[in-house]
């Protein structure tokens, strides 16, 4: 073992202690570090590490993560619905939906990522490091579904289980059922938004009525020159929450019906 080998494989061992859980095929582990930049852009290795960092330099030619992340998509969202309804007594199932959104949405994964520090081990190409790859958001969030994808392809699904406990229900320890079910479609809105590389949405008021102890807002929210929902409220947030809520359900079915065309 050549001694860049050995760091590597350290490093891998880091990474493995703050999982909790030991590949038996290291290779698994190394795919779902491995960004799509990486095979297009590099010939084999990373960009060197620098000092103090624990940055992975294996060479190589490990397959990019992007079925990976295909399948650990699926498997996060199981996984966090069956604990869901092991935990959750007798919520119904519209607050259990929005906890679930919350858990699996790319923020709070981002959230994970960065408890991680899972920046440092990824294999990223040229172009992605210069452009601060390992900070952006959809990198590390698909990353960390690709590795639940990796443990369970290795392990199983109880050792996958275990990891998804581990990693995305501490935020529901923390602030509990009933804060995570208040939805924030707002923030839902601009991540989906950003995801397809398009503006921010634009909210404006549109009229207010009643006395002022009794006000009601009205608030439509634009995207993309378009009128795509309206909302009423006790006030200007809770008007925005309630278009935002309207806008991203219709661009949800507009993708679904672009997907059947």
């Amino acid at each position: 073992m050549t001694a860049s080998n050995s760091k590597s494989h350290q490093q891998l061992e880091l990474l493995e202690e703050a999982l909790g859980y030991h590949f038996q095929n290291r290779y698994l582990l190394e795919q779902a570090l491995t960004h799509r930049s990486h095979r297009v852009e590099d010939s084999g290795s990373t960009a060197p590490a620098t000092s103090g960092s624990t940055r992975l330099t294996t060479g190589g030619a490990a397959a990019d993560n992007e079925r990976l992340e295909f399948l650990g998509d699926a498997i996060v969202g199981l996984l966090v619905s069956e604990a869901l309804y092991e935990l959750g007594g007798n919520l119904r199932e519209g607050k259990l939906s929005r906890i679930k959104s919350n858990l699996v949405s790319a923020r709070h994964l981002y959230q994970v990522a960065k408890r991680l520090q899972l920046g440092n081990y990824l294999r990223l190409g040229p172009g992605e490091e210069k452009t601060g790859g390992r900070e952006k958001k959809a990198i590390l969030a698909n990353a960390v579904e690709a590795l639940v994808a990796a443990v369970y392809l290795d392990g199983g699904l109880t050792p996958a289980r275990q990891l998804v406990r581990r990693l995305l229900l501490t935020q529901l320890e923390i602030e509990g059922f009933e804060r995570l079910a208040r939805a924030d479609y707002k923030s839902a809105l601009q991540e989906y938004l950003q995801g397809r590389g398009e503006a921010a949405a634009r909210y404006e008021l549109v009229a207010t009525q009643g006395p002022e102890h009794r006000k009601l807002f009205r608030v439509a929210v634009w995207v993309g020159g378009e009128c795509l929902g309206e909302g009423q409220g006790a006030s200007k947030k809770a008007a925005e929450l309630q278009a935002a809520q309207q806008a991203l359900f219709r661009l949800y079915e507009q993708a679904a019906a672009e997907k059947k065309s």
